[in-house]
């Protein structure tokens, strides 16, 4: 009976030694290895974003960043904005960005799509007055090779010209039925003049196609224009990439940076029966992004609905009629005091909060956050420079960009029933 027991107690030892060297054998290999292209079930740690800077011969600034986990790639044109349109050219800009991903360089619209589509990337273009922008959102491995897709040679078919006038005027049309689309347009046609470049109105459909093809030919070239990639491992063959990619789109000439239009400030009126009075008050901001975004939130905490535009600042209001002859008091009054320390710390604070959580907002909103710090200070340094330059300002210079602004000229532009809303000269007088 010991004997048997004795013999029980060894097969049993020898059988566990032996699971136990199968388990070990087989801890010698990962998931991976035995099924390549399975996911990796260990998360990697997040990394702070590193970004990389380079300028091509041509004169494209590229910019990239490696954290993100997609790739949004974005092609901006500094002066494709209605800014740059001459008088014969009113209406190009929106007609050009419904131009974007259309027939060009040999390849038709409907090639161009089912590339994007094929890569699984999401196309999108945007212009305003102050630029242009075409991009496209995939995964990271794709990021590069889409690239030329950016920056076609337009072939201007007249079946593509067509539609982008179409949706120009779609688009004219909608932005002319919303009160505070109208009002924005004023504004500017208030603050900078009816009829200069920054003041007539974006929303044209009133550009001929000789017009469209001359503003695209002068104002989508790589000179002066920036490229954003987000979630490039690899800056330098990215940048290989995108320069031998590129190689055959149009460059443009070399041109000095466009001066800043002059402000002038006045008045704008379009009265409708909306049922409301809707009215905005602005004024010349400075220069930099940080401060005019510190001065913002300082109106904001003074109760107002503070906005900002580039160089511009103010506070807007939408009332009943019968609070309407009394809403540019309260307007004025919230940008007559000038912040205390503490207001303008709490300012600071929120600034650079919404500063930096654009960062992370979404690849397209980085790669846009990247776009802008190279347009106005030719560098990103990522969030580390970005929160900087918020902790730079100080309660003297939010006190100087007060008192400048306030001795500038007020904008204000009234939409709706406004029949009771006083008119620029008398507002103008409580900041004399």
């Amino acid at each position: 009976l010991l004997a048997k027991m004795l013999s029980r107690t060894v097969l049993a030892t020898r059988a566990a030694a032996a699971s136990t060297g199968k388990r070990e054998f087989s801890a010698l290999f990962t998931a991976v290895d035995e099924f390549p292209g399975v996911p990796s079930s260990t998360p990697t740690a997040t990394k702070a974003s590193s970004p990389s800077v380079s300028t091509l011969p041509n004169g494209l600034t590229v910019v990239t960043e490696d954290a993100s986990s997609t790739s949004t790639v974005t092609l901006t044109f500094p002066n494709a904005g209605s800014s740059s349109e001459s008088v014969a050219e009113q209406g190009a800009a929106l007609a050009n960005k419904c131009l974007a991903f259309k027939s060009g360089s040999g390849l038709s619209s409907l090639l161009i799509l089912r590339n994007l589509e094929e890569d699984g990337a999401a196309p999108f273009a945007t212009a305003d007055r102050h630029g242009a922008t075409v991009g496209y959102t995939a995964a990271p491995d794709k990021a590069a090779r889409l690239v030329p897709l950016l920056a076609t040679t337009c072939a201007f078919e007249p079946w593509d010209v067509k539609d982008a006038k179409t949706i120009a005027g779609e688009e004219a049309k909608a932005a002319n039925s919303s009160v505070l689309s109208v009002l924005t347009e004023q504004l500017y046609g208030a603050a900078y003049g009816a009829q200069t470049a920054v003041g007539r109105s974006y929303y044209s459909d009133a550009a001929s196609s000789s017009a469209i093809k001359s503003f695209r030919e002068k104002a989508y070239v790589l000179n002066g224009a920036v490229l954003s990639a987000t979630g490039v491992a690899d800056h330098g063959a990215f940048v290989r990439s995108v320069e031998e990619g590129l190689s055959e789109s149009a460059v443009g000439e070399a041109s000095s940076a466009a001066a800043a239009a002059a402000y002038m400030g006045g008045e704008a009126r379009i009265s409708a029966p909306v049922g409301e009075a809707h009215v905005a008050l602005a004024f010349e901001g400075p220069k930099s992004t940080a401060l005019l975004n510190v001065v913002k939130q300082c109106l904001t905490l003074s109760g107002a609905s503070a906005f900002t535009a580039p160089a511009l600042v103010g506070v807007y209001a939408g009332v009943p009629v019968a609070s309407a002859s009394t809403v540019a008091d309260s307007l004025s009054a919230a940008v007559t005091t000038i912040p205390s320390n503490d207001v303008v710390e709490r300012a600071k604070a929120m600034a650079k909060a919404e500063a930096v959580f654009a960062l992370d907002g979404g690849s397209q909103s980085l790669a846009g956050a990247m776009t802008s710090s190279v347009l106005e200070t030719g560098s990103f340094g990522g969030a580390a420079q970005l929160a900087a330059s918020y902790d730079a300002v100080t309660p003297k210079d939010v006190a100087a960009a007060y008192t400048a602004m306030l001795k500038s000229t007020p904008s204000m532009a009234a939409v709706g029933d406004i029949a009771a809303v006083p008119y620029h000269a008398t507002v103008a007088s409580r900041f004399s």
